[in-house]
């Protein structure tokens, strides 16, 4: 197998990054939600300027994919009319904050993570994957998802705890994000290529005790397709939004807003709940626990197809099930499991883990796939 180039960082829509297809230019939402007219016009230009459909990924981000170069620019146009463009790359790197979705105007969640927005210009120099993570409801829903600095709620208040420590730091919402600064410059000043986020940096390098001894408090799962208080909430397989369906789901349903997660899961904020055969409306559905790249032609790294052979096997697998095209498995960083990696055409299995872990079986068709036994 040929071995995959990890790129080390993310695509933007200043920086996008070039696919099989085209180039793949990710928006950041802020506060993990869009409006109505933002949803729609996004849906346009997916439709105008990509293949026809919105990418929804693990950080809560958007992506339109296949873009021709030429229309890069004007597409970039287009994305600052609507609202959805940083004027900076600089900002736009920095933005890398997940937040939990299911907060209401004005709350806790709300005011940090906008305060946190106004304050980028004074974070450090960071890595590029580096985020950040804002979950302060009753109980934590993004405690399994990537963010190295995490404002969180404890038995005592509010907690700033450092990704990779079981416990942090009592904060007050008015010196939180000097806090989450302060902690951010510590982290800048001391990983190296090897370390570069904080879960990493913290293994070998202690973390001071003034950013520890308080536990945050309980988590709970993530949300399922249902009707939410704030709106429904429906899946999307392999978090791939078809544009069009989208534009007319959030039209028929009167949304006010759409919201992201990174769970493969959008709300509709004050919609109603419509039929939406396109998305993922059953909680049992196992295409909620099945993770899938786009794989060949669209990758230039995937060695595979991977999205047919992923909805084929699917109901047949009691678990996660996770196709990569390669063996760097962008779509699961977690183990799986099944996981089966691209490998010239055909497939490795690893039962139990990572892509990139050694495969118990190797060179595996469909048609052998299909007779085997993956339960």
């Amino acid at each position: 197998m040929t071995r995959p180039v990890v790129q080390g960082w993310c695509p933007g829509a200043h920086r996008p990054m070039m696919s099989g297809d085209g180039l793949v230019v990710r928006v950041r939402p802020r506060l993990a939600r869009l409006s109505a007219a933002q949803t729609l016009g996004l849906c346009d230009l997916a439709l105008r300027f990509g293949n026809g459909t919105i990418d929804l990924t693990n950080r809560a981000n958007l992506q339109l994919r296949g873009v021709a170069e030429a229309d890069h620019q004007a597409l970039l146009a287009e994305l600052s009319a609507l609202n959805l463009l940083d004027a900076e790359p600089d900002l736009e790197t920095r933005r890398n904050i997940l937040v939990s979705p299911l907060y209401q105007p004005g709350d806790l969640t709300a005011r940090l993570t906008q305060a946190l927005i106004d304050r980028l210009v004074d974070l450090p120099a960071l890595p590029a994957k580096f985020g950040f993570a804002v979950d302060t409801g009753v109980a934590r829903l993004l405690a399994g998802d990537s963010a190295d600095i995490r404002l969180e709620r404890g038995p005592l208040g509010l907690i700033l705890r450092a990704d990779g420590a079981e416990t942090g730091c009592l904060v007050t919402e008015d010196d939180a994000i000097d806090r989450v600064i302060e902690l951010a410059r510590w982290f800048s000043d001391r990983f190296t290529s090897d370390t570069r986020r904080m879960a990493r940096l913290i293994a070998v390098h202690d973390l001071p005790q003034e950013w520890q001894g308080h536990a945050p408090g309980p988590t709970a799962p993530a949300p399922q397709p249902s009707n939410n208080d704030i709106g429904p909430i429906y899946g999307a397989a392999f978090g791939q939004l078809p544009a069009a369906e989208l534009r007319a789901l959030v039209e028929a349903s009167g949304a006010a807003a759409l919201r992201v997660t990174p769970w493969r899961l959008f709300l509709l904020e004050g919609g109603a709940v419509i039929p939406a055969p396109a998305f993922v409306t059953d909680g049992a559905d196992p295409l909620l626990t099945t993770d899938a790249c786009p794989g060949a032609p669209f990758c230039p790294q995937a060695q595979a197809e991977t999205r047919a052979i992923a909805r084929a096997l699917a109901p047949r697998v009691s678990g996660s099930l996770h196709v990569s095209g390669c063996a760097k498995g962008c779509a699961r960083m977690s183990p799986a499991k099944v996981t089966l990696v691209g490998n010239d055409g055909r497939f490795d299995l690893v039962k139990n883990g990572r892509a990139g872990d050694e495969p118990s079986l190797r060179g595996l068709d469909m048609e052998t796939l299909m007779s085997m036994d993956l339960t």
